[in-house]
């Protein structure tokens, strides 16, 4: 009976201290969470859209975007740039990676010279911030 109890006792002790917490979270609010790997991700119900459309969003990256101002011996370059879209619409924390640090800083100087405003994300009827990733190339032929 003892072994039982010592048994029952560790199980129980196991299953109510062995649960996962999340890092850097106080409170989840019941949102919908989703794995994708291995981070956490928040999937907001309306993604974040330019006011324009994606097609003149394109042409503004294009037509902003200086190439002679890109060092280079390769016929082409890529980048990913990454920005949030705030609450207001506006993009912050623009960040370009990629090989070529000439063609990655003419990249977040021509997203960051595109002035109109996002529509922002939405989650339960609220308004959030949204993540973008854009992949750029540029042949130099």
């Amino acid at each position: 009976m003892t072994k039982l109890i010592t048994l029952f006792s560790l199980l129980f002790f196991c299953f109510i201290f062995g649960q996962e917490a999340i890092n850097g979270t106080i409170e989840l609010n019941e949102l919908a969470l989703i794995q994708k790997n291995g981070k956490i991700k928040i999937e907001a119900e309306k993604p974040a859209v330019f006011s324009l459309g994606n097609t003149e969003f394109q042409n503004l990256i294009s037509k902003n975007f200086k190439v002679r101002k890109v060092i280079t011996n390769l016929e082409k370059e890529t980048c990913e740039i990454i920005f949030i879209v705030d609450k207001e619409g506006s993009l912050v924390e623009i960040k370009a990676f990629g090989t070529n640090e000439s063609f990655n800083t003419e990249a977040i100087r021509a997203i960051s010279k595109i002035k109109q405003k996002w529509i922002p994300a939405e989650l339960n009827g609220e308004k959030i911030r949204y993540k973008f990733k854009v992949p750029l190339t540029i042949s130099f032929k």
